[in-house]
């Protein structure tokens, strides 16, 4: 049974996923993984924008992930414009 493109499982695994597959300490969009978790075509992959902040956020809470900007650990829910999201240090898989 195939899981829904916003099941919060699935977009925290596929923020992880495409951390797993950059260097170290290289950086990922939240729009990359809502783009990777979109089945189809054009557009609608902007719906899981929110979701993928709420997956984001819960992996900041674990420790799994930083949010950054200028290459600076910020906090998501103050930072203003463009936010990346890399591995916290430690938590190569």
């Amino acid at each position: 049974m195939s899981r829904r493109p916003d099941a919060p499982e699935r977009l925290e695994e596929t923020v992880l996923r495409l951390l797993d597959q950059r260097a170290e300490n290289a950086t990922i969009c939240p729009s990359e993984a809502a783009r990777a978790a979109h089945s189809g075509s054009g557009d609608g992959w902007r719906a899981l924008m929110d979701p993928v902040r709420e997956a984001v956020r819960r992996l900041v809470a674990a420790g799994r992930v930083e949010v950054v900007q200028h290459g600076e650990v910020v906090d998501m829910d103050t930072a203003r414009g463009p936010i990346r999201v890399r591995k916290a240090p430690g938590k190569r898989d």
